[in-house]
């Protein structure tokens, strides 16, 4: 996946660091609830090793874990010097323009397939551990979504550090689009009400955690279908060139190696069925595709399917 060449890119909805945020959950009461399953647990642990924080937090007071404000100010540095060139080539970079695409996107598609206006999340990029409105949180646990602040995190280094070495997923900057796309997926189903239904089921092949996240990554998909043919707010052309079959190719493999049996395998575990909070690799490629090749929200309705 290419972005043009020449440009600066709008940074206001990206930060470095935290935000410190509301007490407890928007919905369900409590990280022990609606969080753990909407967030992107690409490591498949157990919620209680998650390195979320239950209730509310200051800012300055997560001690050594928490991002320094000299860090929070280097990303921020880092992200203000931004443009489509470096996007090519830089991770924090291409976050950055990612996060400017989606937004292209679904603020065309949006009123365009159900008459609803699109509303940005905001993005922070993190190293180490931050402050959510869903309680403080570890890089470990991978990027995420708070529904309560409406804000997704990223940690850049969890590309490399898990992503490949540990997952075995391909180095591919097209996979880095892919799951921030997943998490942008998360906010539009908050903004329709369908995130609570993962809290409701939380458990199993075809609970309602899996299929909240099977959704977002049709929408993902769908983001895919229309990110080299919408415009730019100016009228200029599309922020993203071209998607290639090997990207396309990339991010088949990336949520092959997110799903949840073959996080199981790779931990050495039994595949457990009974325990998937995300779906099978299988089911995460169909996902992905029918939205890729369909670009249809309608398409995307995991609810009705039969999984």
């Amino acid at each position: 996946m290419t972005f043009r060449q020449g440009g600066r890119l709008d940074t206001s909805g990206v930060s470095g660091g935290g935000r410190g945020g509301r007490r407890g959950m928007a919905v369900g009461g409590g990280v022990g609830g609606l969080v753990v399953v909407v967030i992107a647990l690409f490591l498949g642990v157990d919620p209680g090793q998650l390195g979320l924080d239950g209730g509310g937090t200051d800012p300055g007071a997560t001690g050594g874990r928490a991002q320094t404000s000299d860090s929070a100010q280097q990303f921020q540095a880092h992200i203000d010097q931004c443009d489509l060139q470096q996007a090519n080539t830089d991770t924090i970079c291409r976050v950055v323009a990612t996060t400017e695409s989606l937004e292209d996107v679904w603020n065309t598609q949006l009123p365009d397939q159900i008459g609803m206006r699109w509303v940005q999340p905001h993005t922070t990029i993190f190293t180490g551990a931050v402050d959510t409105g869903c309680g403080g949180a570890s890089s470990d646990i991978g990027p995420f979504y708070c529904p309560a602040d409406e804000n997704v995190y990223i940690d850049p280094a969890f590309f490399d550090r898990v992503l490949v070495r540990q997952l075995g997923g391909p180095p591919s900057g097209a996979a880095h689009m892919y799951v921030v796309a997943h998490e942008f997926g998360h906010h539009l189903q908050t903004m329709l009400g369908d995130i609570r239904r993962s809290q409701q089921d939380p458990q199993g092949p075809s609970s309602g955690a899996v299929r909240v996240e099977l959704q977002a990554d049709c929408y993902a998909g769908l983001w895919a279908h229309y990110a080299t043919s919408t415009p730019a707010p100016d009228g200029g052309p599309p922020l993203l060139e071209s998607l290639t079959g090997s990207d396309v190719d990339a991010i088949i493999r990336t949520a092959e190696a997110i799903g949840d049996d073959h996080i199981q395998r790779t931990g050495g575990a039994r595949v457990d069925p009974g325990s998937w909070t995300h779906g099978s690799s299988e089911m995460r490629r169909q996902w992905f595709l029918t939205g890729y090749e369909q670009g249809s929200m309608q398409a995307c309705d995991t609810f009705r399917a039969r999984l």
